[in-house]
């Protein structure tokens, strides 16, 4: 349902509203580029930022703007399992294709209320859901059992975004759930994660080189293996310098630095330290992303 590869997409803020032109000439260049889809609102979009309103406008705008070419996969998670039936119910409402859930952050419940959490969201609607997992930000891993128990109790529940950094989990949830949906949040183990029996990835490195990563996913399950390592291993210094620091902040650095929008971040992201702008522009320069 969810294979291929879709953008983590950032959010573009122009006094400190969000960039509508700029973000409708991204949603653009994503779906010529070939993209399968896009997530919206996600933690690359700063949605622990957004107003509910301006949450609101951007799934509906990106819904409008894709115009059924490529999915809508809404950032609709949160740690008041409430407020993610809300976002969830509102995805649906405007014409989401699925609806991306992390796991609930800061209140750091037990594997019972992951569980619950999760099955009460999925039980409010019939739209197809995506876990969220990266315990490096929410404090709470989703334990492979609990992801499997979630599969067979809840219809609607297809796949797992894994950015836990875990590739034995990764396996692991894969053998307990052959026919979930194992999707890469991590650029840097998108080859791995496939290598597996993984679907695709939600990228951050494809707001900015969305063809080179639709084109090594799409090499790999061409069974091109040897031309799908040869794009990672090009890729991987683009890869690496996009966390050097917090993302989405090396990400929306890079895509200002190129054009795309401007690099404004909402507090309590910042501006990049000076030294790891460096580091980013020579990176850049060496893929002729930009010129100077």
């Amino acid at each position: 349902m969810f294979s291929g590869v879709y953008t983590a997409l950032i959010t573009p803020f122009k006094n400190g509203k969000v960039d509508f032109d700029a973000f409708s000439k991204l949603i653009e260049s994503q779906c010529e580029k070939g993209i399968d889809g896009i997530v919206p609102c996600g933690t690359t979009g700063e949605s622990s930022t957004l107003l509910r309103e301006e949450h609101e406008e951007i799934i509906r705008f990106c819904v409008k703007k894709v115009k059924n070419r490529i999915k809508v996969i809404a950032g609709a998670g949160s740690n008041f399992t409430d407020e993610a039936i809300y976002f969830t119910q509102f995805a649906k409402s405007v014409g989401c294709d699925g609806v991306l859930l992390v796991s609930p952050y800061y209140n750091k419940p037990t594997q019972k209320g992951v569980y619950l959490h999760f099955k009460t969201i999925a039980d409010s609607i019939d739209i197809p859901v995506l876990l969220y997992n990266i315990a490096g930000r929410t404090s709470v891993n989703i334990e492979p059992m609990t992801i499997a128990k979630l599969f067979k109790d809840c219809k609607n529940i297809v796949g797992v975004k894994e950015a836990s950094g875990s590739l034995s989990q990764m396996a692991y949830i894969k053998s307990l759930v052959p026919d979930i949906e194992l999707i890469s949040g991590d650029d840097m183990l998108t080859l791995p994660l496939l290598s597996i029996g993984g679907a695709g990835v939600i990228s951050v490195l494809s707001n900015i080189v969305p063809e080179e990563i639709v084109y090594l996913v799409r090499a790999f399950k061409k069974e091109n293996i040897k031309e799908a390592i040869r794009i990672y291993y090009k890729l991987l210094p683009l890869i690496k310098v996009m966390f050097i620091e917090t993302n989405p902040i090396p990400i929306k650095t890079a895509a200002s630095l190129m054009g795309i929008c401007e690099s404004s971040l909402r507090l309590p992201m910042c501006s990049m330290e000076d030294i790891n702008k460096i580091a980013l522009k020579r990176v850049l320069k060496n893929f002729n992303l930009i010129k100077c």
